[in-house]
């Protein structure tokens, strides 16, 4: 059993990258993947982690891609080098995420919710601040019962105090992760909101922007979905991945090492990383 997308306090999950492999290793996995978005942050403590529990490592990162209608976050997996080209192109995607969150904080506090950034970044402990903190903030402050709550009302895609950020292209992303020596994976491919037919064509044409993969298995996914999506990337030459998206208990019932239909992911996706890892 293996997991190729979890997050850390790194990013928006709620276990630091040690625990986050103590627990893989408890729950008996033999690869995991750290995936925070837009940060590495938490690669060097995770991989160190790994050896030492002789857990395969494979480093990684969540990327926002710019895509209407749905949403198009890229998985970078298998990365090599995480602090060249890599940790510069991060420091622009940054901007835009500090950007985004200004937009919002303003939005609130104009309709009289008393939030700010410090205590934003305080929450989430560094500067990637996501809407999950924004929702842990409000559910404190009791603006909602739950964070939960905060994203169906107020901060979910379409919501009030919704606003998107500025992002890379998939050639620009693609282009990035390959630079680090990794393999750029479409993370929850239900989410970009396009039919199935226009996704096969969408594919082909990413496929020449330098996508290698599809996330087939994603918990987000049906089974018979997941099954679909996978055909789809073998159709295409492409590589099939899973993972459970982990962010830590408390926050979804997602469970590490678990995917579409909550079952077991095969050791056999590790293959396209084995190198790499």
């Amino acid at each position: 059993m293996i997991d190729l997308h979890s997050h850390s306090t790194a990013s928006d999950g709620v276990l630091t990258p040690t625990a986050l492999i103590q627990l893989a290793v408890a729950e008996g996995l033999q690869a995991i993947a750290l995936t925070d978005h837009d940060t590495v942050a938490g690669l060097d403590e995770a991989r160190a982690a790994a050896d030492e529990s002789g857990i395969i490592f494979v480093p990684g990162i969540e990327l926002e891609i710019d895509w209407q209608p749905g949403i198009f976050h890229l998985l970078g997996l298998g990365l090599k080098d995480w602090t060249g080209p890599l940790r510069s192109r991060l420091v622009r995607v940054q901007e835009y995420r500090t950007t985004r969150n200004l937009r919002m904080v303003d939005r609130m506090q104009k309709a009289g919710i008393a939030i700010n950034y410090d205590e934003l970044i305080k929450t989430a402990g560094h500067h990637t601040v996501g809407r999950p903190h924004f929702a842990q903030v409000m559910h404190q402050k009791g603006v909602v019962a739950s964070p939960q709550e905060a994203f169906d009302r107020f901060i979910g895609n379409g919501r009030p105090f919704y606003e998107s950020k500025r992002a890379l292209s998939v050639g620009q992303a693609c282009a990035t992760v390959h630079a680090a020596g990794g393999k750029a994976v479409i993370a929850h491919p239900n989410t970009l909101g396009i039919g199935w037919d226009e996704l096969s064509r969408t594919l082909f044409r990413w496929k020449h922007e330098g996508l290698d993969g599809i996330e087939a298995y994603h918990p987000n996914n049906s089974l018979s979905d997941a099954h679909r999506f996978a055909s789809l990337a073998e159709e295409l030459g492409l590589i099939v991945t899973a993972g459970s998206d982990y962010h830590g208990i408390g926050r979804s019932n997602r469970r590490l090492g678990r995917s579409s239909g909550g079952r077991p992911i095969d050791v056999k996706f590790l293959d396209p990383f084995v190198e790499a890892a």
